[in-house]
């Protein structure tokens, strides 16, 4: 395989995470250059960067709240398919969170053209960015989840029975966009009119309490287990994620040796599970029986300076550097068509 690759960077893009994406893409393009990759860098919104462009859009930081529906209409205007835009390409890094950049809308568009591409397929893809799919096949699997119903089709008991604390969130959203905790059924329709702007469906799912576990998977081995330490909030929610300082997170988790190997184990079953190639992250909620929750798996983890999968990769001895690189083998390696 070539030492060196040519490398496009695809980010950006015009969905409620385009700032995340934009943050991740600035380390992926700066770790895989620094290793003697070339690198073009692609904002699917608006075509490649020049270096100018590139050191005014890729130096800022996430802000607090992901930008509007404005701002992302403006956005989608200029829309482009990343595919028309260079030649000789020998793999696509997808740096893309949520959106046609994470539900499998561009890996169909890239399989079909026969370009390599990082991360699972387009239909793995899809199934992952779908909770309410993603649940039911981790529950075959015997992967425990939180109990869930459909927004459009529960019933007064399943209401019920799904009890308070209730999580209020878009079934195919990434980043807790659009999510809420509901402590009063008083407040459950404005929770799901939030929710729906962010996607047709909605899930209402049980709220587990706990402690907040996360584990990356490369090539269908699991990385370290880290813990999110919530402290006073509920949620790990989007400030949280990416201002540095809002919560404290510990790579490798202090859990006991049967616990940390069973996340591990849980990581890599789900990663199975959905069909997914190349890496994802997996967070779990572990309670206070020691019974480890699946709550999602994320297809394209982020890869910003504060995000969990390059944590978990360090704790495993692969540096950030190590772990763009592989990711990009690991997508010629197991080309997909």
């Amino acid at each position: 395989m070539k030492p060196n690759l040519r490398i496009v960077v695809l980010f950006g893009g015009v969905s409620e995470e385009r700032d995340v994406s934009i943050a991740s893409a600035a380390q992926v393009i700066r770790a895989l250059r620094e290793i003697g990759h070339q690198v073009i860098a692609i904002d699917t919104a608006t075509g490649v960067l020049s270096s100018v462009q590139e050191s005014l859009l890729l130096t800022g930081k996430v802000a607090a709240l992901p930008p509007d529906n404005d701002t992302l209409a403006l956005i989608s205007q200029t829309h482009i398919l990343p595919a028309q835009q260079v030649n000789d390409v020998d793999v696509y890094f997808l740096a893309l969170h949520g959106g046609s950049g994470e539900n499998g809308s561009i890996q169909a568009m890239l399989s079909m053209a026969d370009m390599p591409y990082t991360g699972s397929g387009a239909l793995a893809s899809a199934v992952a960015m779908d909770k309410d799919i993603s649940k039911r096949l981790y529950t075959m699997a015997n992967i425990r989840t939180p109990a869930w119903r459909m927004a459009a089709d529960y019933t007064e008991k399943e209401l019920q029975a799904l009890g308070l604390p209730l999580v209020i969130k878009p079934n195919a959203q990434g980043s807790t966009v659009g999510l809420s905790i509901i402590h009063d059924l008083t407040t459950l329709n404005a929770a799901i009119t939030l929710a729906s702007q962010f996607g047709d469906e909605v899930m209402l799912e049980q709220y587990i309490a706990g402690r907040e576990l996360s584990v990356g998977v490369l090539d269908g081995e699991p990385l370290g287990v880290g813990e999110i330490v919530l402290d006073q909030a509920l949620i790990f929610d989007y400030e949280s994620k990416y201002q540095a300082g809002k919560v404290r997170e510990i790579f490798p988790a202090e859990l006991p040796a049967d616990i940390y190997a069973e996340a591990q184990r849980l990581a890599a079953l789900a990663h199975k599970t959905l069909k997914l190639a190349g890496y994802s992250r997996s967070d779990f909620r572990l309670d206070e029986n020691g019974k480890l929750w699946c709550l999602e798996t994320n297809t394209l983890p982020g890869m910003t300076a504060t995000s969990l999968m390059p944590q978990s990769a360090q704790v495993s001895g692969i540096s950030f550097a190590e772990l763009c690189d592989r990711i990009c083998r690991l997508a010629l390696q197991n080309r997909k068509t």
